[in-house]
């Protein structure tokens, strides 16, 4: 399978070649032809497979192909649920469309920069508008927003949307859309929110999911690495140096240890910076620019990167902190290895981190060989759990005394 045997134009192949892919991979060469031919699209893949591409490329070409005249209206609306995830895409959207015989006018809408310049950005209508739900609210009703013409809906990373607790956003945003129009959902999983969405807004959507495909997690080299809490940092900044990695995502469980993180890496002449939710708007947006133009060497990141960030030939993730759960340790390790490339994911696992690892572990259906570096192994035991006191019966009411209090209520 190759992109031109997909159907695309030859600006779009020519930008595709630039970008430096070869073949499509399994959920742009099932989407592309559908959504080319006017069918709505519900995908599902796996994160790092490519969808951003799967839907923007037919966009584009659809888009050339049949132009809006209608002035101050909007053609296509791409939703994201996060402002990193939105300034990807439109980056995106960029690329493959700088070599177009007609060139496309794209807007972003989003959280953290000037609503006032977003307002004016719409004033003459754009091609195509990427925008998170709650501010493009915010720019609705601040000033008309013309849907009336739009032709294409792209609703990315839903399974993130419902998880942040845009379904409210979303329905609202739904609510000012013309009826008549080509829907696409992509997502990392289908759960059954989404799938209810779906049902009622686009029944007709063929479904599309990659499961042959060799999931992202499977072309990562993982490493669990045992290592005391208090020996994480020197060990780190030992890898790092010894190692020579260039390119490292370093995950920390909050905004105050990836602050600290940075510093001392920095201390330590590792060129470092801190990624994360207490940033401004502006600063992520420069912090992630020097990350990808290489001018730091480490980014130090909360779970605000795990998702919807694209780094190209991203080399080594690190968990320095565990995440939560099993989907964000995937999430998290998928930043590396996107899109036929490879990648190292290293896991810092201490005495309290034992138990949970094997958790993850076994819900993602995997074994690591557990791992020692010289100099900084594992030492001591786990500090023993102290039981807290049993609870007083009487002090609260049971879940069957609540249950059975409800059920009471109901019957009145």
């Amino acid at each position: 399978m190759t992109f031109s045997s997909l159907g695309l134009s030859k600006d779009l192949l020519q930008a595709v070649g630039y970008a430096g892919y070869q073949q499509p991979t399994a959920i742009q060469a099932q989407s592309i032809p559908l959504i080319l031919e006017g069918k709505d699209v519900i995908a599902e893949a796996k994160t790092g497979t490519g969808k951003t591409a799967s839907y923007a490329l037919p966009i584009l070409q659809l888009l050339q192909k049949s132009p809006n005249t209608a002035t101050k209206t909007i053609n296509a609306l791409i939703l994201t649920p996060t402002r990193e995830l939105a300034m990807q895409v439109n980056g995106v959207i960029k690329a493959y469309g700088r070599n177009l015989t007609s060139p496309l006018r794209s807007v972003l809408i989003v959280g953290g920069l000037n609503i006032d310049v977003q307002l004016r950005s719409l004033i003459h209508g754009s091609d195509i508008v990427i925008a998170t739900p709650g501010r493009l609210l915010d720019v609705a009703l601040r000033q008309r927003v013309d849907f009336h013409y739009l032709k294409y809906l792209v609703i990315d990373e839903a399974d993130k949307m419902f998880d942040l607790g845009f379904a409210k956003e979303l329905g609202s945003v739904l609510n000012l859309l013309p009826s008549k129009r080509q829907n696409l959902l992509f997502s990392a999983t289908i759960g059954d929110k989404i799938r209810t969405l779906a049902e009622k807004f686009m029944p007709d959507a063929v479904p599309i999911r990659i499961e042959d495909e060799v999931p992202t997690v499977e072309s990562i080299h993982q490493r669990a690495i045992e290592v005391n809490r208090v020996n994480r940092g020197p060990l780190l900044r030992h890898l790092i140096q010894s190692e020579n990695w260039q390119d490292v995502l370093i995950f920390t469980a909050s905004v105050r240890a990836a602050d600290i993180l940075a510093v001392k890496l920095n201390n330590a002449n590792i060129q470092a910076q801190a990624f994360h939710g207490g940033l401004t708007q502006a600063q992520r947006t420069a912090v992630l620019n020097d990350f990808k133009q290489k001018k730091v060497n480490v980014l130090v990141a909360t779970d605000l990167a795990a998702r919807g960030i694209d780094i190209d030939k991203l080399a080594y993730v690190v968990n320095y902190d565990l995440p939560r759960s099993p989907g964000d340790y995937i999430h998290r390790i998928g930043r590396t290895a996107r899109v036929q490339e490879t990648g190292t994911a290293i896991s810092f696992i201490g005495h309290e981190d034992k138990t949970h690892f094997a958790l993850i572990e076994k819900r993602v259906q995997m074994r690591l060989q557990r791992e020692s570096v010289k100099g900084f192994e594992l030492a001591g035991e786990a500090c023993p759990q102290v039981k807290g006191k049993a609870p007083v019966k009487g002090l609260r009411m049971s879940k069957k005394d609540k249950a059975r209090a409800a059920a009471a209520r109901k019957e009145i």
